[in-house]
């Protein structure tokens, strides 16, 4: 037998006999929980253990089980147990009894079940009862034992919380392997020494014989430290930062599944302002901060002490858009839904997505209140951009059928952190721009393509009472926010549009059976009702095809970068952007609205923010100033300030970002452009889908001027792209005052899209809206038809 020293004594490592492949199947998705949790094991654990799962042969498969258990034992807290008869019983495991004050740590549960039984395997303690009816640790998955109130003595020695981590990737029940581990997490509120009763609990009232299934254990809490963090911009000035905090065993902080307003358990890291602090116990920590894309992502090591510890930040860019006049947005976030707690048909408040934009350096951010969340977070929306809620906290209220207890919890905790950030030495200046609004999204139209609706006066459709008695199709719902001022386009355009060619453009017919820019298709032939269509958070050869057939048939819809952010990814807000060209910073409701105009007509590019495609120039001429119109066909000067940045060397992880399938995540990354294994990215004119022109500029983080000329024939569209990381917005050149009519295979994909999509979408538009759809539809063919005909 293995024998394991746990506090001084030696310890039977019990042993079972199980298969290789499902054992190992189960170890990897136990190694890829722990990472989701912040958690992995140390690397000579993990190095182990990846070397084991490579056994090939019946002999190395049975020396690799054991070699997976002795790299798992000295993380296991308990073992249990199952007897044939389903009776359960527990044992101390080696991991060492340590807990930190304010923080969760995370241990394994090592289970031996002989009975092959599939229930919950849940860890239990009464130490870790509510002190109250619910209070905040409930909430966060310590467990409830009561709702009734309990005198002093018990309440202090209610001192643990325990979370039993069953969920994705891990498997919700035990899976009847002979043998398998599960993981818990515990918590300390106090400092010191204390004991913990730990109960292995399967639903089937085991603790009839003898307390077999229970433990007692004795846990060491090491206190944490207020650690205060000062937090300066590249200007010198108090800021805000993305805070990345790991241990010497890779370990996130704070524990992110635990983590209360205004931090995010999907995330890994924190944003905090100059001043504000982070709780960490004493120990040596590996800190990353940065702000963006725009900015440099610089590494420290911090060692908590006994004595005064701060973490010292200060920002650096590698390019300001600022500085050129160019100005950020993200006009698809969400404040519920998706990965966002407490409740994800609640969500968060402005607080917490205010302080997302700011931490991403995004000048500005479009909230969007959509299905999940819609009755709650509506009243969130006022009509116009919000104020900093450093200065005016926008509180959550309570409604109806909502979780009040939640909704006081997280009254009280964003009162908190405005306090703080009032009341400190140095108030940060808050620089991003955040409005609410609209995404149609869970509404009946939404197999026709989500909408974004910006700049509403009014998010209640017309004689609705609730959003299941919105339009099935879109167009009517475009027709009402043009009506009250507002613009509106399509949402992660790629959906539906996906094929098996990544050519940009193609002429594969896409299915239009999902939720991007579907309904598009036929709304662009209507003038006027479609604003912009959206994307850099999916495939963006699905997402541009469209665009650039369109386009070529004459409709020159801009194109808006977003993130959907935390659906379509939860790592961050402005992943994707735009950026919009501005004579100044935008504030308030005169500076959105100046915003949503630069992006529909003026001069725009939009992407990953890595790459920067600026005071793009035809003629002299930036896009919206003034009409170009060539009298006869010409050659045209183009002019731009072009800038990427690249490491200067390719390592393995940007090298597999570089050679990842176009159909696999990240989708838009200046790696992808890399040239090689040089730092060099390609700056490609486009005329009319097709490139025109290639210059080849070292991505190295300096802006260089750029200088392309192209001969134009007939009525163009020209744009910049580094593809797949920018793109500007196209400037149109007419010639003798002619439409765009660049291709007739691009009239023909369009013509044929439209009865693809109306085959998917009229299965669920309501009998009653069906003429009026079916005739927009037509019209849509009609226009397509005449173009085609153009070319014959």
């Amino acid at each position: 037998m293995h024998q394991l020293a746990v506090h001084g004594m030696l310890a039977q490592q019990p042993r079972t006999q199980v298969e290789f492949q499902p054992f190992a199947a189960a170890t990897r998705r136990l190694m890829q929980a722990l990472h989701s949790l912040g958690t992995p094991l140390p690397q000579p654990a993990e190095a182990a253990i990846e070397a084991a799962l490579k056994a090939n042969t019946q002999p190395q498969e049975d020396a690799a089980v054991q070699a997976i258990e002795d790299a798992l034992a000295s993380s296991v807290l308990m073992n249990v147990e199952i007897n044939p008869e389903m009776r359960l019983s527990v044992s101390r495991g080696a991991a060492r009894g340590e807990l930190v004050q304010g923080g969760w740590r995370t241990f394994l549960v090592r289970v031996q079940n002989a009975a092959g039984t599939t229930p919950v395997l849940n860890v239990k303690s009464p130490q870790a009862g509510a002190v109250g009816r619910r209070s905040s640790l409930a909430i966060t998955g310590v467990e409830d034992f009561t709702n009734g109130a309990v005198d002093e003595v018990e309440a202090r020695n209610r001192w643990l919380g325990v979370a039993t981590f069953n969920a994705p990737p891990m498997t919700p029940a035990l899976t009847g392997l002979e043998l398998e581990y599960r993981i818990v997490q515990l918590y300390s509120r106090d400092v010191g020494e204390r004991e913990a009763t730990l109960q292995a609990d399967c639903g089937w009232g085991e603790q009839d014989l003898g307390f077999r299934s229970s433990l007692p254990v004795l846990f060491r809490c090491v206190a944490a430290k207020e650690v205060r963090t000062h937090i300066r911009d590249e200007h010198g000035r108090p800021a805000i930062a993305s805070l990345l905090i790991r241990d010497d065993l890779g370990r996130v902080y704070p524990a992110q599944t635990k983590r209360l307003m205004p931090d995010l358990s999907f995330q890994p890291h924190v944003y905090r302002y100059d001043g504000e602090s982070v709780l960490l116990p004493e120990g040596r920590y590996r800190v990353q901060s940065s702000r963006g894309p725009e900015y440099f992502a610089n590494w420290q090591d911090v060692e908590v002490r006994s004595g005064d510890t701060a973490i010292e930040v200060r920002l650096e860019r590698w390019i300001d858009p600022a500085e050129f006049g160019y100005y950020s947005g993200d006009t698809h976030v969400h404040a519920a839904g998706c990965s966002h707690y407490e409740s994800p048909t609640e969500g968060v408040t402005p607080v917490v997505m205010e302080r997302q934009a700011d931490g991403e350096a995004l000048d500005l951010a479009s909230v969007l209140n959509w299905g999940p969340g819609f009755q709650y977070q509506k009243q969130f929306f006022t009509g116009h951009a919000l104020p900093s809620a450093v200065q005016t906290s926008s509180r959550p209220v309570a409604h109806e059928g909502m979780a009040h207890d939640a909704t006081a919890i997280a009254a009280r905790e964003e009162a908190a952190v405005v306090d703080r950030l009032q009341h400190s030495a140095s108030p940060p200046a808050i620089d991003s721009l955040v409005r609410y609004d609209v995404e149609v999204s869970g509404f009946p139209s939404s197999h026709c393509g989500h909408l974004v609706l910006l700049s509403l006066r009014d998010q209640e459709f017309p004689h609705t009472h609730e959003i299941q008695d919105w339009p099935s199709w879109n167009a009517p719902i475009l027709r009402w926010a043009h009506q009250q001022g507002a613009i509106a386009g399509y949402a992660h355009s790629g959906h539906g549009l996906v094929t098996d060619s990544t050519a940009l453009p193609n002429l594969v017919i896409p299915p239009f059976n999902s939720s991007g820019a579907n309904e598009f298709i036929a709304d662009v032939t209507h003038s006027g009702l479609v604003d912009f269509i959206s994307g850099c958070d999916l495939w963006p050869f699905a997402e541009m095809n469209i665009w650039y057939h369109t386009l070529n048939c004459g409709f020159a819809t801009p194109f808006a970068g977003e993130t959907d952010f935390p659906c379509l990814t939860d790592a961050c807000v402005g992943g994707g952007r735009s950026y919009v060209r501005l004579s100044e910073r935008p504030q308030g409701d005169s500076g959105y609205a100046k915003w949503i105009e630069g992006l529909i007509h003026g001069p725009s590019y939009f992407g990953d923010g890595r790459s920067h495609l600026m005071d793009f120039r035809v003629n002299s001429q930036l896009r919206g100033e003034h009409a170009l119109d060539l009298r006869v066909p010409g050659e045209v000067e183009v002019t731009a300030r072009v800038v990427a940045r690249l490491d200067p060397i390719s390592t393995e992880g940007t090298r597999a970002i570089q050679k990842a399938s176009p159909y696999d995540k990240p989708y838009w990354h200046v790696e992808r452009a890399r040239i090689g294994d040089s730092r060099n990215v390609p700056v490609e004119l486009i005329v009319n889908g097709k490139t025109a022109g290639r210059l080849v500029i070292r991505a190295d983080g300096t802006p260089q001027p750029i200088r392309m000329t192209a001969q134009i024939e007939q009525s163009s569209w020209l744009a910049l792209r580094i593809y797949p990381s920018a793109h500007t917005n196209p400037v149109v050149v007419s010639v003798a005052g002619r439409p765009v009519r660049a291709s007739k295979d691009s009239a023909m994909w369009c013509r044929k899209g439209v009865d693809v999509c109306w085959e998917q979408k009229r299965q669920r538009i309501r009998p009653e809206e069906m003429r009026a759809a079916a005739e927009h539809f037509d019209h849509a063919r009609r226009v397509y038809d005449a173009m085609v005909a153009e070319f014959s």
